[in-house]
């Protein structure tokens, strides 16, 4: 845990979120960053540049995009005005969502950083972004945090899960137990549930994150035990910082579309 002994109390150390990671090269999603669409303001966009923007808006100072190789002239071409902030990184292979974060470590380096993924855009209900919203409570809490949203159960299949109870006198905060990887409404009622949730709904990952040098050294060792084959899977490793570190879970105040879904397009238009 992040912080130190003081007057018999653990003092949590705040922490600097300065760098955001932004996954763009898995099949199906690579295109999706590069169009277009009219922003809150009434601006026309390319969807990267709305995302880069909600990454900056956050506090974050750089910005490492991982995308596929050869993509990165029309992707920084849709970078715009946010071009010279973003550093490019290259997934030579799709070996899995992990495996995608772990590409950017050159990037991260040791530090925090904001994850993003390239087809989700974000409304928030207030006036700071949903991704500032995220960063001000891990920067507070000085630990990783998984944004959430309570999600009925019949939508399971399209998202991870995670488990665990609230934290007391924090409202939308809650210490993680278990996360699970699209899992079947069986085994969310038999690991998921959480007190206060109404039935039938879990808290569902939103699509950003804010995570630590720690989780990236899992999955640095898990590369490595795999000998470079097989996939590499996120949820897997956020499983395992739960059981050994402070995790945490947040749910914001705003909505995500994800723009691969039926509708998703659609409705993020209309915001």
């Amino acid at each position: 845990m992040n912080g130190n002994v003081c007057n018999g109390l653990l003092a949590i150390a705040p922490m600097k979120v300065d760098k955001a990671l932004i996954t763009a090269a898995g099949r199906g999603q690579r295109t999706l960053p590069l169009q277009t669409m009219v922003d809150r303001e009434g601006r026309q966009r390319s969807v990267l540049s709305i995302i880069i923007g909600e990454a900056l808006d956050a506090g974050v100072g750089r910005v490492g995009v991982v995308v596929h190789q050869g993509d990165q002239e029309a992707y920084g071409v849709a970078a715009g005005e946010h071009a010279g902030k973003v550093e490019f990184l290259v997934q030579t292979e799709p070996r899995g969502y992990g495996h995608a974060v772990w590409c950017g470590r050159p990037f991260v380096g040791r530090d925090p950083f904001l994850l993003l993924v390239g087809d989700h855009v974000y409304v928030s209900h207030r006036a700071e972004g949903c991704a500032r919203q995220l960063v001000e409570v891990a920067s507070r809490e000085g630990c990783p945090v998984s944004a959430v949203q309570a999600t009925h159960e019949s939508k399971l299949p399209h998202f991870g899960a995670v488990g665990g109870r609230r934290v007391p006198g924090q409202a939308g905060l809650y210490e993680v137990r278990e996360v699970l990887e699209k899992p079947t409404s069986t085994e969310a009622e038999q690991r998921l549930v959480v007190p206060g949730l109404r039935s039938g709904r879990y808290l569902c990952f939103f699509g950003m994150h804010v995570l630590t040098h720690g989780v990236m050294e899992r999955l640095d060792r898990r590369m490595g035990a795999e000998g470079g084959g097989g996939g590499l899977h996120l949820s897997e490793v956020l499983r395992e910082a739960a059981t050994q570190e402070r995790y945490l879970a947040c749910e914001l105040e705003g909505r995500r579309h994800a723009l691969g879904a039926r509708d998703g397009w659609l409705s993020a238009r209309l915001g």
